[in-house]
């Protein structure tokens, strides 16, 4: 199909491109930006009057739900969640039922992915069978099969030992190591962040310290090894400087925030509202604004959606017995464009953090807008308000602790590989 999409505000985060004008596809890719390509006939016309055209979002931290946990959500669903949230590549934890440690798992995962013909899914693998912390996996045949990276998600490692092996092993084949910086015993039994709040409503616990001590253990080890290593969900401030301290000695890391971190604290919580409880736990106001800081002077490299969809009974429970997690797919575009407005950053640069800067830290062909490139597209409204709820959402999880809240910004079409998979109605 050769699409034109006419009179757009195209913006490309890579290139500093930002101006109004017209983009042709043809095959799936950009032919043209500005002038039609000669002998061009356009066989669908996209009007983007009013509207920006961006590369389509890559978002570094969806699940997906399957295998092993339909009842909260399904492939079909997310997917259609995320073209709807203008997400066009997604990487996938390996926290599945059984967790992403075969090679047959991932290629099922793939295959059945790219036969519904939605946004772009990379797995990320176990970094140990089971994710029981011990014997390694066969990363190359993971990597063969598809995944881009490697992780633990939220499961310990038996020993600093283990961790050290998996970063020895990663390193020498250039595997990217994924890791969500927490000490298991310092925030065992923990559901929210070690401050007043959580003293006020008698919930257990999880200090600074059990990311930070886990943070400085990581980074001697990839002193030591040399492995690169991104470090998922950030949250605190002392965390965060201890990853500003060790980019500007040149250790090769990246690390990104979920956006709801971006905008929410531990104050938030309320009387027990189970809809904030997250993991990592939402930290003070001023790690917070730590996350938002950390995000203007380029420590944090991108947010991620962190969508976690959870069943309706694993939620509404009292707030330390119920599931942690958020949906997060059709909030990231909204809630970046927010962050955006109140710290008067260019919209790029903030677009920048949820495509290209993403794309490079998974290694994948995306985020970019160019002649040439992969026809990859999202275009939305920054202006049009639509409210959170359970309605408005496709995703099969429907608890957001934004429920009810306005947002601004609603994606009207979602382009992948020159495909409309999304159009709003």
């Amino acid at each position: 199909m050769n699409i034109e999409i006419k009179n757009g505000r195209l913006i490309d985060p890579a290139s500093g491109y930002d101006a109004v004008t017209n983009v042709y596809i043809v095959n799936g890719k950009i032919a043209a930006i500005g002038e039609a390509p000669s002998h061009f006939q356009a066989t669908r016309t996209l009007d983007a009057s009013g509207l920006i055209v961006s590369p389509g979002l890559v978002d570094l931290s969806a699940r997906l739900r399957e295998p092993g946990f339909e009842y909260k959500a399904t492939l079909v669903s997310e997917m259609n969640a995320a073209v709807a949230g203008g997400i066009t590549s997604l990487a996938c934890p390996p926290d599945t039922d059984p967790p992403l440690d075969e090679p047959g798992l991932v290629e099922m995962l793939k295959h059945r992915a790219r036969q519904l013909n939605l946004t772009n899914v990379y797995p990320i693998g176990a970094l140990t069978q089971q994710l029981k912390g011990q014997r390694l996996t066969e990363m190359a045949e993971l990597t063969d099969a598809g995944c881009v990276a490697f992780s633990q998600m939220d499961q310990p490692f038996e020993s600093n030992l283990s961790l050290m092996r998996a970063l020895q092993y990663a390193a020498t084949f250039g595997f990217s190591v994924w890791l969500r910086a927490q000490d298991h015993g310092l925030s065992a039994q923990g559901v929210a962040h070690d401050g007043e709040v959580a003293s006020r409503l008698g919930l257990a616990p999880i200090p600074v310290a059990a990311e930070t001590v886990a943070i400085s253990t990581v980074l001697l080890l990839v002193k030591e090894t040399g492995a690169r290593v991104h470090f998922c969900r950030v949250s605190s401030a002392s965390g965060l400087q201890m990853i500003r301290d060790a980019k500007q000695q040149g250790l090769p890391i990246t690390c990104d925030v979920g956006v709801h971190h971006v905008h929410l604290s531990d104050n938030d919580i309320g009387y027990f509202d189970p809809h904030y409880h997250m993991v990592p736990p939402l930290r003070s106001t001023y790690d917070r604004d730590a996350i938002r800081a950390g995000l203007m002077d380029g420590t944090i490299d991108a947010i991620c959606s962190d969508h976690t969809p959870v069943d309706e009974d694993a939620k509404l429970l009292p707030f330390a017995e119920s599931e942690p997690g958020a949906t997060g797919l059709e909030v990231l575009l909204p809630l970046t464009l927010r962050w955006a407005e109140q710290q008067q950053l260019p919209i790029d640069q903030a677009l920048a953090k949820i495509s290209v800067q993403a794309a490079r830290i998974l290694g994948v062909p995306a985020g970019e807008l160019s002649v040439g490139k992969v026809a990859d597209i999202c275009i939305f409204d920054p202006e049009a308000e639509w409210k959170v709820e359970a309605k408005s959402l496709v995703s099969q999880g429907k608890h957001s602790p934004f429920a009810g809240m306005l947002m601004r910004g609603k994606v009207r079409f979602t382009l992948v590989n020159g495909n409309i998979v999304y159009q709003a109605e």
